[in-house]
C-alpha cells in the first residue's frame, strides 16, 4: 500500500475517481508478491504494479468499468500458451487472481482514515477484504495498537477473521483463506502492512560503519546518533540515511521509537549508552541491544534499574549485543549484531503457504 499512498492522497484530494487492484491469490512464479497494488484514475494515471507488465494493460481496462459501476471484480489470469499468444496472461508461468475495487466504496471509506493514521504512525496493520461471497468488498481493519475499523455483516465471520488476522500479523505475510459460515462460502484476503524497519545506532564507533552497510543491504533505514562531532562525520558515514550529532536521548525522544524500531548501542560509553537505553527500553522498539563485556552486564542492569527501568523492561535488553559467533573484526561483529536483529524481526514468523486449500467451516 505504501507504493501507491502518495498518489492515492493526491488523486483523492483532487476529487478524482480511483480504482485499486490488488494481488490476492497466486500459484507458481510471480514478479510481485501478494498484496502488491496498482492504483488508477480515468485520466490514465497509474501508480504501482501487480505483475511488472504482464497484465497491467487489461487490469487498467477492467478498472475503468469498476470505477463506472462501483462494483468490485475478482479476475483470474493464467499462463499464456504458445497456441494462443494473443491472449492476456502470465508469461512467467503460474496463475494470479487480482481484486479490483473502487476507492470511493463505502468499505474503503470506512477504514481509510484509521489506515492512514496507522501508516503514518508506522504500526503493523491488517486489512481483511471479502473477495468472493456475500458482501464482497467489505473490509475489516485491525492494527497492532488495538484499533479497528470497518466490519462484516456476518458477526460469526468477523469473529473468525479477527482470529485469523492476528495470526497473519504474527506471521508477517499477506494471505487468503476460505471460510464457510452457515453454508455460505467466503474468500477473504488479509493484506498485512508491516512497519518500516529503522535501525538506530548509538555511537559512531568503528563497528557502526559496516553495520550501516549491512543493514542498508537488508532494507533498514539507518540513523547514526553520536554527540561527538569527531566521530559522527559524513566522511565516515556517507551511506547512513541520517547522521545526527546530538545526545541520543534527545534524538530518540524526537524520532518516536515504534514497533519497527531497532536500537543498537555501540558507543562503549555509559554516559552515552545508558540514557539511550533508558528511552529505548521504555518504548515499543522491537529490539534493543548494547555492546560490552559480559562480565559487566550485571553492573549495567543495576545502573539501569536505579534509573527507573523495571525488571520486565530490562529483560528485553540484549547484552552483550549480537549472536555468539566468535566475532573479532568490526565486520564480523556487525554481522553478529545484524543477525540477532534479524532474528528479533522474524521472531513471530511461522512457516506457511500463501494458499490455503482447506476451508474453515463454522456454523453459528
Amino acid at each position: 500500500m505504501r507504493e501507491i499512498f502518495k498518489e492515492l492522497e493526491l488523486w483523492n484530494a483532487a476529487g478524482k475517481p480511483i480504482a485499486i487492484a490488488t494481488n490476492v491469490k497466486k500459484q507458481g512464479a510471480s514478479l510481485r508478491p501478494l498484496g502488491a497494488k496498482m492504483a488508477m484514475t480515468p485520466q490514465q494515471e497509474i501508480a504501482g504494479s501487480v505483475t511488472g507488465g504482464c497484465i497491467e494493460g487489461v487490469v487498467f481496462e477492467e478498472a475503468q468499468a469498476v470505477m463506472n459501476s462501483g462494483e468490485p471484480k475478482l479476475i483470474h489470469y493464467g499462463v499464456v500458451s504458445n497456441e494462443t499468444p494473443w491472449e492476456v496472461g502470465l508469461s512467467c508461468g503460474g496463475t494470479l487472481d487480482v481484486f479490483i475495487e473502487s476507492f470511493a466504496s463505502p468499505a474503503w471509506q470506512a477504514v481509510y482514515p484509521t489506515f492512514k493514521n496507522c501508516l503514518l504512525a508506522n504500526r503493523c496493520t491488517a486489512i481483511a477484504t471479502i473477495i468472493s461471497g456475500p458482501d464482497t468488498g467489505s473490509k475489516l481493519l485491525i492494527s497492532s495498537d488495538g484499533s479497528s475499523a470497518g466490519g462484516f455483516s456476518s458477526i460469526a465471520l468477523e469473529n473468525e477473521v479477527r482470529q485469523w488476522i492476528n495470526l497473519q500479523m504474527d506471521r508477517q505475510e499477506s494471505s487468503w483463506q476460505e471460510f464457510v459460515i452457515n453454508s455460505e462460502r467466503y474468500e477473504v484476503f488479509a493484506d498485512i502492512l508491516l512497519p518500516i524497519s529503522r535501525l538506530f545506532i548509538i555511537g559512531a564507533a568503528h563497528i557502526a560503519i559496516p553495520l550501516v552497510t549491512l543493514a542498508k543491504e537488508l532494507g533498514f533505514s539507518t540513523i547514526v546518533i553520536d554527540p561527538r562531532a569527531a566521530f559522527a562525520t559524513t566522511e565516515r558515514f556517507p551511506h547512513a540515511d541520517q547522521l545526527l550529532v546530538e545526545w541520543p536521548t534527545q534524538a530518540l525522544e524526537r524520532l518516536n521509537l515504534d514497533e519497527g524500531s531497532y536500537v543498537a548501542a555501540l558507543s562503549h560509553d555509559e554516559k552515552i549508552d545508558n540514557p539511550a537505553l533508558l528511552v529505548a527500553l521504555a518504548s515499543p522498539a522491537r529490539y534493543v541491544g548494547v555492546l560490552g563485556a559480559r562480565k559487566n552486564v550485571p553492573l549495567r542492569l543495576q545502573a539501569l534499574r536505579e534509573m527507573g527501568l523495571t525488571d520486565a523492561q530490562l529483560a528485553r535488553l540484549h547484552a552483550p549485543i549480537g549472536i555468539p559467533i566468535g566475532a573479532e573484526l568490526p565486520e564480523e561483529i556487525a554481522l553478529a549484531v545484524l543477525a540477532e536483529i534479524i532474528a528479533a524481526k522474524r521472531s513471530n514468523r511461522r512457516p506457511q503457504s500463501t494458499q490455503v486449500t482447506e476451508p474453515v467451516s463454522l456454523v453459528s
